[in-house]
């Protein structure tokens, strides 16, 4: 099967090779994968669900696969993630563009010496894996648990070993603009979960998804190994410590590495909140951050992703008045998409959780409590898609000291809030929820602050009023989408029944979109009007694409976002 993939990417691949040469064509393609990839992870987590959910072993099981992909993921964020976004591509790029020969020794130096260096800690961390295992989770994490987490751990660390690969064979493809394969290497890493599931089920029970991970990350590799072979790359064993560009890369690490850290440690936390509250809470959150990520991956990361060379070109002291026009035109774009998504996950959030995860194994109970969650993490998808541009806007600015002091901040209060909730209220699970909101509404209020005190953008004419203009159209939305839903629900539709859910869902929703247009008409709100001239506009950024110093897909697979 993997030699027919091969021989099918080397043969068809002409469609593939195409360089994008404009945001636009860049920016569709990331819409794109996002949308492909989040099905395709939807899909697998129903999987799942439906044939590891149908007893209590079999769900603590499921819960002990959701915790293993934490310790060997965190090492690929660290070791590898913090190279490649830190400054693979703007060094491979400057090294291509004058000798290419040198950009690929430059690469295959840079992956040996970090494969190497993952190797190393992953060899730790299997030999260690029991005791890690125990200390990064509560006292209703079961010792059976333990146990399977930490068998799937070391089963997992294979995988990574395939993503690192992966990710320099992104950045070698991204570096020359070409997207679509490395778009489309997430649906395959999801396809081969999937796979490994159906074949190793039955013999492997929970291990088959452990053994899925492995085929995914390979095929991950696979799809782009043809496409890079185009280019001209051809792997060689160096290990070149006195390389320049290897020596700048290295120094260029520790700063993305401690950001990266932080984040880390908010997930490792969340873990350990999770199973010391019990009942499969950490399921549970896991499968309401699922739902609410989408929209923050359709809306914040493209138009964060594409804004950054805009915002490089308009940092100068004179330019700074064009710099904060951009910046609230932009996150004006986000929140036009953002907030009336988190209006149909709030009020549809039983018929989408039903929808996406309700097999006949996923109780009832589960249903409501992961609704729940849902309702309460989507109050804060407007402010996590801003959030991802507003960083981008520090990073404009080559100011990366704040957004790291910001996390340092914001991951405290989770923690503080987490513990609050666990340790001393009933809320369980639902405090989680309210944890991940507040701190990120303290992360939002806390970039829009210190960027106005830098670049003083958010006047109340500028930002607020039509911000505010947005939330009342989604309130409204909210109000009136609310009504037809209650009626169509116990009136009109027999929502056991799979297509009427379906049709409920779907009727319900577009009344809500359309109610939402028309107030964003009423209360001209002029984003409304930009829609068709947006599209038309992105061509023009065509220049900028090269100049972008950042990676414009991030291909990078955590077990439970992609």
């Amino acid at each position: 099967m993997f030699l027919q993939i091969s021989r099918f990417f080397n043969k068809n691949t002409q469609w593939l090779e195409k360089q994008q040469t404009s945001i636009l064509s860049a920016a569709f393609i990331i819409t794109l994968a996002n949308i492909s990839s989040s099905v395709a992870g939807l899909l697998r987590e129903r999987l799942l669900i439906a044939h590891f959910f149908d007893s209590l072993g079999s769900q603590q099981a499921y819960e002990a696969f959701q915790i293993a992909f934490q310790i060997p993921d965190m090492l690929f964020q660290l070791i590898v993630l913090g190279a490649v976004s830190a400054a693979f591509i703007p060094l491979f790029t400057d090294l291509k563009n004058n000798d290419e020969k040198s950009a690929f020794r430059f690469t295959s130096s840079v992956m040996n010496i970090l494969l190497i260096v993952f190797i190393f800690f992953a060899a730790f961390v299997a030999i260690f894996a029991e005791p890690l295992t125990r200390w990064r989770t509560g006292p209703e994490f079961t010792a059976e648990q333990i146990m399977i987490a930490v068998g799937l751990t070391r089963l997992m660390l294979f995988s990574q070993i395939f993503f690192a690969i992966s990710n320099f064979l992104t950045g070698m493809l991204q570096s020359y603009q070409r997207f679509i394969v490395s778009a489309m290497a997430p649906i395959f890493y999801n396809f081969g979960i999937i796979l490994g599931v159906i074949l190793f089920k039955d013999s492997l029970g929970i291990y088959s998804a452990g053994v899925g991970v492995i085929i995914g990350a390979f095929l991950h590799m696979l799809v782009q190994l043809p496409s890079v072979k185009k280019l001209g790359f051809r792997y060689s064993f160096t290990l070149d410590f006195k390389d320049w560009s290897v020596k700048k890369l290295f120094r260029m690490m520790p700063p993305r590495i401690m950001a990266l850290s932080i984040s880390e440690l908010q997930n490792l936390g969340l873990g350990f909140f999770a199973t010391t509250i019990g009942g499969l809470s950490f399921v549970v959150i896991r499968l309401g951050l699922r739902l609410m990520t989408i929209p923050i991956r359709l809306f914040g990361v493209p138009i964060g992703q594409a804004s950054l060379p805009f915002f490089s070109q308009e940092t100068n002291d004179e330019e700074k008045k064009r710099f904060g026009s951009l910046v609230n035109q932009s996150l004006h774009q986000i929140s036009f998409f953002a907030l009336p998504a988190s209006v149909l996950l709030l009020i549809l959030r039983i018929p989408i959780v039903r929808l996406v995860f309700g097999t006949d194994n996923f109780p009832w109970k589960s249903t409501v409590l992961t609704g729940k969650v849902v309702a309460i993490l989507a109050i804060s998808v407007a402010a996590q898609a801003m959030v991802q541009l507003l960083i981008r806007a520090f990073y404009a600015l080559k100011n990366t000291k704040t957004p790291f002091y910001i996390t340092i901040i914001t991951v405290l209060m989770y923690f503080a809030v987490s513990g609050y909730f666990v340790f001393f209220t009933n809320l369980g699970v639902i405090g989680l929820a309210w944890a991940t909101t507040l701190s990120a509404y303290l992360e939002l209020i806390l970039f829009i602050l210190l960027l106005n005190k830098r670049v003083g953008c958010f006047s109340g004419s500028g930002f607020w009023w039509p911000q505010l203009k947005m939330v009342g159209a989604s309130f409204l939305m909210a109000v009136f989408l609310y009504l037809p839903f209650r009626i169509l629900d116990e009136v009109v539709f027999d929502t056991s029944r799979t297509l009427e859910l379906v049709a409920l869902t779907a009727s319900t929703g577009t009344i809500g979109m359309l109610v939402y247009v028309y107030f964003s008409y009423l209360f001209d709100i002029k984003e409304l009007g930009y829609l068709a001239k947006i599209f038309s506009k992105v061509t023009k950024w065509k220049p900028l694409l090269a100049d972008s110093k950042e990676i414009l897909l991030d291909t990078s697979v955590e077990g439970n976002e992609v």
